[in-house]
């Protein structure tokens, strides 16, 4: 095994000028294919000594000069050495069998004597000669690659596995000791040394290896494949599970190995995204002036960014928080700067509850369509805080869509969720409430504003979500916190579902409930499982109670419902979208509906809490406040989790 090199070895030689390290490799070239050249001609004659010399100057000078000139227009005087690997094998290969032709071409010309039958057993010896420098040069600068501290495994065993491979010997920081592929042919082979096992022992494998990390590298997989493959790995091992975001820069040795992420959930969880319908997709935002409220949220935010490419006249963020809408300020601007028609962006720091404002800002904007984020959604805090929610959720929604009426906005698109879906808590039907008015607006408004609202379930990575407080969780040690095993719940990611709401949007005729197809429902004590052993743990339980990770029951939060539903009836119709559902639910009449959203402001001034959940409750009919549910039937979900 070569030694390594001194660290001020290293160093000087990576420190010469490009110039002094091309030079230094074209002499080691020569020198090596003169020694090549002489041991072919010496071991041909039975004897190796200088004597046995051939006295063919000419032969020699041609296989060093051809070697020079054909390895410069190859490239390999290009490459950088400590990133040599199978590339500089098979261009090393191609110059030398050129070289040995091209010799014995010149010598046939020139009618000179040469021993022809040497030649097959010259290019192999010069071929290792000259590739052999190259790779003891690497393992020189680049020292032990058993000197990493961490063993990891690379599930994909062809040219993008192989080359992580190298980036991370190259790295330091990492050993690649395994490599797993689904592959049968390549199972029991070796690839740059590292034997390729099957994905059946993989347990077996990381176990005596001590790995602990698995880097995916499939970049021609699709995703579905990826995703079943995630879904294998998190349901049976307890392995950290990483994918680097693109493998194409490993292909140039400019991989980042910083750029090695955890899988995502979206990757774990979600579908093959449907390709939006163009014409649905810009259709109210394209050359328009849109207003977002609550603008500086999750979903508020990724509208401004979707819209924000769809080129828009005017883009007019409007948030409560002073931090919320700083930070999406701060984003968005750099992005429509660099647009070729970027759009007029406004961020108006203001109270969706304040009407004379809104109604202003509508009009001095010019707006066309108003979608409606703002709301309070995190179901404890507002079961704690009725008022705050009831008012921001209800009151909030019925000023905005007023304003924009008196403005003459074309369209108001109101964000929903599933909670709104016979509620249990505060939260959910304020939800609802804020539903009823848009239906009675759209019913007795005359001044042609459309209004229309967007129901679906959780998005992922949203604020407040399970998943980062899981993901935070875990890192600190657990243990994770659940408030019911058989809980369930619909997911979507906040891209995809935000691009639904933009072409049910464009679908809206007026009062109409647009439900977006949330996929099945997802069982989150499994999710909290799987995202344990994606992270390297096992789960610390009653049946292995040396595990690192503990789930604890906490019990149902008030309000908390064990699974969500996404209609109140069973009248639903297609729409020309695949994933958008359209359901007509009832509403109430605008005269009672308003006499009881005054008595909730009225109730809110006096601080009357009781009384603005009583007035809710005669609004929102099928509203049952929460009581412990412990002997509720579980989901069927949950019921064939748990069997």
């Amino acid at each position: 095994m070569l030694p390594q090199a001194t660290p001020f070895l290293a160093n000087l030689l990576l420190s010469l000028p490009r110039r002094a390290k091309v030079s230094i490799l074209v002499a080691t070239d020569a020198t090596a294919v003169f020694l090549a050249a002489w041991l072919v001609f010496a071991l041909a004659r039975h004897h190796v000594t200088l004597g046995a010399l051939p006295a063919k100057p000419l032969l020699f000078l041609a296989l060093i000069v051809l070697t020079v000139a054909v390895s410069t227009a190859l490239g390999l005087y290009r490459s950088v050495l400590r990133y040599s690997g199978r590339w500089v094998m098979l261009t090393a290969a191609k110059a030398t069998a050129l070289v040995v032709a091209l010799t014995a071409l010149i010598f046939a010309v020139l009618a000179q004597p040469l021993d022809f039958m040497l030649l097959p057993l010259l290019w192999p010896v010069l071929t290792m000669a000259q590739a052999g420098t190259r790779l003891a040069a690497k393992r020189l600068l680049c020292g032990n690659p058993r000197s990493a501290s961490e063993p990891v495994g690379i599930y994909g065993a062809g040219f993008a596995g192989a080359e992580l491979a190298t980036a991370m010997r190259l790295s330091g920081r990492f050993r690649p000791v395994a490599f797993f592929d689904d592959n049968p042919e390549l199972q029991g082979r070796s690839v740059d040394g590292i034997q390729v096992h099957s994905p059946k022992d993989i347990a077996k494998v990381t176990a005596a290896r001590g790995i602990r990390r698995l880097v995916l590298a499939m970049p021609s997989i699709s995703a579905r494949r990826k995703r079943e493959i995630v879904e294998r790995l998190a349901r049976q091992h307890a392995i950290r599970v990483q994918t680097l975001p693109s493998l194409s820069n490993l292909l140039g040795g400019n991989v980042n190995l910083d750029q090695m992420r955890d899988v995502s959930v979206e990757e774990l969880l979600w579908r093959d995204p449907v390709v939006p319908m163009k014409e649905l997709l810009d259709r109210d935002v394209r050359r328009r002036a849109v207003a977002i409220t609550g603008g500086g949220g999750s979903i508020g935010s990724e509208l401004a960014r979707q819209i924000l490419k769809l080129r828009p006249r005017r883009l007019v963020i409007v948030e409560n928080s002073e931090y919320a809408l700083y930070s999406i300020q701060q984003e968005l601007e750099p992005q429509n700067n660099a647009l070729s028609e970027p759009a007029e962006l406004s961020f108006v720091l203001g109270t969706v509850c304040d009407s004379t404002a809104m109604t202003r800002l509508f009009r001095q904007h010019s707006i066309d369509t108003v979608y409606h984020a703002a709301a309070y959604k995190h179901v404890p805090l507002v079961e704690g805080n009725p008022i705050e929610g009831v008012v921001n959720n209800a009151i909030g929604t019925c000023r905005t869509a007023q304003a924009a009426s008196a403005a003459g906005v074309a369209k108001f698109v109101l964000i929903s969720t599933d909670k709104a879906v016979r509620p249990t808590n505060v939260m959910g039907a304020s939800k609802r409430l804020a539903e009823l008015v848009l239906q009675g607006l759209a019913e007795r408004d005359d001044r042609g504003t459309v209004f229309t609202m967007v129901r679906f379930g959780n998005v992922l990575n949203s604020a407040g979500s399970v998943v980062p407080l899981f993901r935070r969780q875990i890192a600190a040690g657990g243990p994770i916190t659940l408030t019911h095993r058989d809980i369930v719940r619909y997911f979507m990611t906040i891209p995809e579902a935000v691009s639904l709401v933009l072409q049910a949007g464009a679908m809206a005729r007026g009062g109409e409930v647009f439900v977006l197809d949330m996929g099945e429902p997802v069982r989150i004590y499994d999710l909290a499982v799987k995202l344990v052993h994606l992270s390297g743990y096992a789960v610390k339980d009653g049946a292995n109670p040396d595990g690192d990770i503990a789930i604890q029951i906490k019990g149902l939060r008030p309000g908390e419902k064990l699974f969500e539903e996404l209609l109140i009836g069973s009248d639903t119709q297609p729409t020309p979208h695949p994933r958008i559902l359209k359901a007509q639910e009832h509403s109430l009449d605008w005269t009672h509906l308003n006499a009881l959203l005054n008595g909730i402001e009225l109730a809110a001034a006096t601080r009357d809490a009781d009384k603005v959940v009583q007035l809710l409750g005669q609004a929102v009919s099928e509203y049952v406040p929460w009581c412990q549910p412990e002997a509720a039937a579980p989901h069927p979900l949950a019921q064939a989790s748990t069997a």
